[in-house]
Parts: structure tokens; sequence; C-alpha cells
């Protein structure tokens, strides 16, 4: 049985994997330019869509991974932020249109933001910046306040966690573990056969930032889930997940960890604020960006065009900042954390950013016409 004084060395082993891990997608994205709010631009504006395949390879190979170690028994989707009974279906749209939105007016998500803070964006440094500031109020703060008065209560009480597998096990068509398996196996299976159909989808960089990206999500996973968990804590005998804000199982996921982060950094003198795996895993990026940057010769310093383009960036990162919290996630938190849980609640927050995206992008290009 693990004795109190062995927590603090697992503690640094499940923080030390994660960052090594956060590194690795830093360096990835870096190298193969993997961006969700460029995926969708690429296709909206050019019908390209390489990058897209980039990300669908990543759901796919994250829904896999996920989804077979709960076939193995190693983690369950219940213990994930994403996959609770509580269905809350008009937060997740509303906030990933909110987010979707954002992040074409930032140039990028949360995670392309700490990509390109790696390779001397100082305008993303300011996105940072402000995309916590906006994600803390929405998470306690103010926004906090309306967020769980008004959206939050629209909600679908469900007798299982709203992950297809339990939906499934619920209605009696099998157990939870055989069908995510299954179902991991078949839907994962489905969008890895879609990314193959086209020679584009064979090239090297869609592989490498598809399959490294997805197994990163995987490997976090496991981390949290497997690594950090204590069916009895030594002291409290409670059910645990080591360095965990959410106190659940966590994966990647770049809104509030940019938030604790910030919060860490501000009141590091204060001890009962500690690193988190979010915490580590938004530093992790930068840093593995940066190292890619660095070596390809790529680092670049870069700052605002103008004064549109800094209002742009900064109404950009507010909506990210909301949008990311009310919606539980972004683009990397519900897009391949949540949906490789099979959340149905991940599904409605990925269609409204792809929506809101598509929005801002449409938007874009009328302000352009307006201008000729």
């Amino acid at each position: 049985m693990l004795q109190e004084s062995d927590l603090p060395g697992l503690v640094a082993q499940v923080l030390w994997a994660a960052f090594a891990l956060a590194v690795v997608f830093g360096a990835i994205a870096q190298r193969t330019h993997f961006c969700t709010m460029g995926a969708v631009a690429d296709i909206v504006n050019m019908g390209d869509w390489t990058r897209m395949r980039m990300w669908l390879l990543a759901i796919g190979v994250a829904m896999i991974g996920f989804n077979t170690m709960v076939g193995l028994g190693w983690v369950e989707a219940r213990h994930s932020v994403y996959a609770g009974p509580r269905l809350i279906w008009l937060s997740n749209a509303l906030g990933g249109l909110l987010f979707g939105f954002g992040m074409v007016l930032a140039s990028g998500c949360g995670s392309k933001t700490l990509v390109r803070i790696g390779g001397g964006s100082l305008k993303s440094l300011v996105v940072f910046c402000v995309l916590a500031i906006a994600s803390y109020a929405t998470l306690r703060g103010l926004f906090a306040v309306w967020r769980v008065s008004s959206v939050d209560r629209v909600a679908l009480e469900l007798a299982a966690g709203q992950d297809l597998p339990s939906l499934l096990a619920q209605a009696g068509l099998g157990s939870t573990p055989a069908l995510a398996l299954a179902l991991g196996l078949l839907l994962g299976g489905a969008l890895v056969a879609f990314v193959l159909a086209r020679p584009e989808g064979r090239s090297a960089e869609v592989w490498l930032s598809g399959l490294g990206i997805g197994a990163v999500v995987v490997g976090v996973w496991w981390v949290s889930g497997r690594l950090g968990h204590l069916a009895e804590h030594p002291t409290t005998l409670e059910e645990v997940f080591l360095a965990t804000n959410s106190q659940h199982m966590e994966s990647l996921t770049f809104v509030a960890p940019i938030a604790y982060t910030v919060d860490w950094l501000i009141l590091f003198s204060d001890t009962s604020k500690v690193l988190t795996v979010g915490v580590v895993t938004t530093l992790g990026v930068i840093a593995g960006s940066a190292a890619v940057a660095l070596a390809t010769r790529s680092f670049r310093w870069e700052g605002f065009g103008g004064t549109e383009d800094t209002a742009n960036h900064l109404v950009g990162a507010v909506l990210m900042g909301v949008g990311g919290v009310t919606a539980m996630g972004c683009t990397v938190g519900q897009g391949l954390s949540g949906l490789s849980t099979l959340a149905l609640g991940s599904f409605v927050a990925m269609a409204g950013i792809v929506a809101g995206a598509v929005l801002a992008l449409r938007y874009q290009m009328w302000r352009l016409e307006r201008q000729v």
C-alpha cells in the first residue's frame, strides 16, 4: 500500500511525465504547423483539407488509444470532466461558438497561442495574458456568476455518464468497457480511414502530426488517470487523481490551465499554489515549441501590425477565455481530449467551435471586401 511519504515522489513523476509529453506536443505542433483554426481556414478559404486531416487523424488516434485503455480497465471515462451525467448542452454550444469566433480573431486557439509564444510572438504573449484573465473570471469571478446563473442551468440529467459507451451500456447493449473498445476502434478507425483516403492524408507531415499529437493526448490520459490515480489516498482514504486542478482525471486542454498557470506565477510564494498537470503542460508546450523554433532558426520576434490588429487579438482572447470555460474546453480540450472519451457534450462543443470559426472567417472576408 502506498505510504504518505511516497506521495511527493509520485506527484513528481506525474508532473515530469506530463511536462515531457507536453514538450513533445509543442515540438510537433511547431514543426508541422498543427492548428485547428488554420485547418478550418484552409478549407473555407482554399478548399485545402491537408491540415484538417492532421487534426482528424489526431482525434482518431486519441479515440482508439483512450478507449483501448477503457477496454483494458486502466481508466474510466466517468472519471473525466467530460463524461459526467449532466449534459450542459447550451453551455457547450454557446461556449464553443464564442471560442471558435475568438480563436480566428486571435490568430489561433489556446494551444496555438502557446506554440506561437515559443516561436517568438509577442502578440500571442498578450493573448495569453488576456485569455488567462478572461478564463479565470469565467471560472470564479464575475463571468462565472453569469455563467452559472444562466446557460449552465440548461441541462439534461442522464441516468448514466454522457459518453456513448455508458449510454449504450445503460440501454442494455453490453458492458461499458467492451462497448468503449468497440466504439473507439470503429469511430477512430473510420477517421483514420478518411485521412488515408486522399494522397495528402498519407504525407509524412500529416502522420507525424496526427499520430504524434493523438498519442500525446493518450499518454497524458494514462499519466493522470493511471499513474496518478489512487483508489485510496493514504491520509483521507478517498479516491484521488494527483496533481490535477479539477480533481478528475485530465488530459491536455488549454484554457483553464492557462489561467491556473498565471495564478501560480503571480502567487508563487503562497504554499497552497502548487504545480499541476494543467500548469506543467502549458509550460511544456511553450518549451517544446521554442526548442524547435530555435533549432530550425525559425524563431522570430513578432508584434502587432496596428490598432485594428491589436483590438482583434484582445477581443479574440476574451472570447476564447469566456467561451472555452463555458464550453468546458477548447479545440484540444474538447476537440481531442473530450472527443476521445466519446462524450456527447464534446461533440456539441466542437460543432459550436467549428461554426464560430466559420462565422469569424466569413466576417473577416466581409470586412476585406468592404475595404476594397
